[in-house]
């Protein structure tokens, strides 16, 4: 899981893709609920880019569904090749980085709830990288999918580079851009870690150790 392409590729220059969709498994491995719309009234989604998918994906469904996650499931967002397969993306020529699908119940789970999840387990101020990944499709990104989670992502931005500068890190460099297409990734990579496909596999990603200081649960009514 090592693309070394550390500039985005243009659309001119993006791999053509395909129109046939990634199937898609029925079901979540471990929460047991839909991986692909519809999903349950009421509910909202969330998307993000913090390098490795894998472990990505683990950090949010281990929230647990008592908390409001209904279902997570990994992709490719932010780029421009249609459906594109994961060697495609590895060659850096699609545009996109590797992201997680988060739908959740916002009566039980804020956005910023998972925006905190989201600053605090990755390490955002590496550009084109997350720690030895290298490449566009390892890139930290939210994408947005109203003005107010932009306006959230913004602020929530504001606030955790306030607590990184202080704890001597740089400028955080995720991007924040409106919500695209979401391409779901082949069915071996959906809940990748999980006990029934990789117990024991490994997926390098990790957080700064600072805490970002936005976020609080909230329980259904």
């Amino acid at each position: 899981m090592f693309g070394k392409q550390m500039t985005m590729v243009t659309p001119e220059q993006a791999l053509p893709g395909r129109d046939t969709p990634m199937p898609v498994p029925e079901r979540h491995e471990v929460l047991g609920t839909p991986l692909a719309p519809p999903y349950p009234e009421g509910s909202e989604i969330a998307e993000f880019g913090m390098g490795c998918f894998w472990g990505v994906e683990r950090t949010f469904w281990e929230i647990g569904a008592e908390s409001g996650i209904i279902t997570t499931a990994v992709g490719y967002a932010g780029g421009y090749t249609p459906n594109p397969t994961y060697e495609e993306v590895c060659t850096g020529r699609t545009g996109h980085t590797e992201a997680v699908r988060v739908v959740f119940d916002p009566r039980a789970i804020s956005y910023s709830d998972l925006l905190k999840a989201f600053w605090e387990n990755h390490e955002p101020t590496q550009g084109m990288r997350q720690g030895n990944d290298l490449g566009t499709q390892y890139r930290s990104a939210v994408f947005y999918r109203d003005e107010a989670q932009k306006a959230a992502a913004e602020s929530s931005r504001e606030a955790f580079q306030r607590v990184l500068t202080d704890a001597g890190y740089g400028a955080i460099t995720t991007e924040i851009a409106p919500a695209g297409p979401f391409y779901f990734a082949e069915d071996y990579h959906q809940q990748y870690l999980s006990e029934a496909k990789n117990p024991n596999g490994y997926c390098g990603v990790a957080g700064t150790g600072a805490t970002c200081p936005i976020g609080v649960a909230r329980t259904a009514e």
